[in-house]
């Protein structure tokens, strides 16, 4: 019998990906989103929407659920009112989310739900792994509150998985499509002084890791879904530039992006060197684990 799954932000970076994916393995799909029935197939394939959470108990049966909603934490500055459009995003949906599949007779076997590596606040240079001690901030309290709200499903007799996500490297979107263009006219440059670790990953292999986590019955828990090989933001900086063969000449310094950017600063100038202890201890393979070969992948 074919599978069910019902996603939310499947429109989204990774979702457009992974949707496409899991329909190729076989899966029939529902995709929770605000777009039109026209829009969301355009960017996902052949699936089923649902456009009100309301709606959940009525669906026939769901196998598995991947949550993937929330607005881009790096999109703006992080006001008061940004702060709290990330928390609706993330929070409060999962909230409704998991509430709605409590009034289901039947429940999933698993629930897959996003997070990220700003789970456990700045580390500087030490390397990070799942069970590492956490930093207090708004990014983690943010990723710590997501997270509690998706354990709610264990409730429910769900498997339930988090995907601890890095900088996701892509084409057509995320951090990689909005620095293409100063580097591709040659003034690009590290943040800061650049010592800072990145902890990326190419989106086929967060597409990949969800699939194994949707699949790996013993699979449970926090997973750091990150590249082995996380690098400094001045080697990243110089292997974009190699990829594209462009001098990257203009640091720009670290006031410039507190003033322009305030609190999200931190993200960009603190850096984490996150390792994806539990995938490696599991045997997961990663199909893009080194940064120039990811980088020519997606570049054309």
């Amino acid at each position: 019998m074919t599978q069910h799954i019902l996603i939310t932000g499947g429109t989204g970076f990774i979702g457009q990906r992974l949707c496409p994916e899991l329909l190729k393995r076989g899966y029939r799909l529902t995709v929770y989103s605000r777009k039109s029935d026209d829009d969301v197939r355009a960017l996902c394939g052949r699936v089923e929407s649902l456009h009100d959470l309301a709606d959940i108990p009525r669906l026939d049966a769901i196998d598995a659920v991947i949550n993937l909603a929330g607005e881009g934490l790096a999109n703006a500055r992080w006001t008061d009112k940004r702060k709290r459009i990330l928390r609706e995003s993330r929070i409060d949906l999962t909230r409704s989310l998991v509430d709605a599949l409590t009034q289901r007779e039947q429940q999933p076997g698993v629930f897959v739900s996003g997070s990220a590596i700003g789970y456990y606040g700045s580390h500087g240079g030490e390397p990070v792994t799942e069970d590492a001690p956490v930093n207090d901030d708004f990014a983690h309290r943010l990723c710590a509150d997501w997270e509690a709200e998706a354990r709610r499903a264990e409730e429910l007799g769900s498997r339930v998985c988090l995907s601890r996500t890095g900088v996701v490297l892509g084409p057509d979107g995320g951090m990689l499509d909005r620095l293409l263009l100063p580097f591709r006219l040659g003034l690009g440059g590290r943040l800061g002084d650049g010592q800072q670790y990145l902890s990326w990953v190419h989106r086929d292999d967060v597409v990949n890791a969800l699939i194994w986590m949707l699949q790996t019955p013993d699979a449970s828990g926090a997973y750091n879904v990150v590249s082995p090989h996380p690098v400094t933001n001045r080697a990243f900086t110089r292997t974009l530039g190699q990829v594209l063969h462009r001098p990257t000449p203009f640091p720009i310094p670290a006031f410039v992006l507190r003033t322009a950017l305030g609190e999200l600063s931190a993200m960009l100038l603190e850096g984490q060197r996150v390792m994806p202890a539990r995938l490696q201890q599991a045997g997961f393979g990663f199909t893009h684990p080194n940064l120039e070969e990811a980088l020519s992948s997606i570049i054309d």
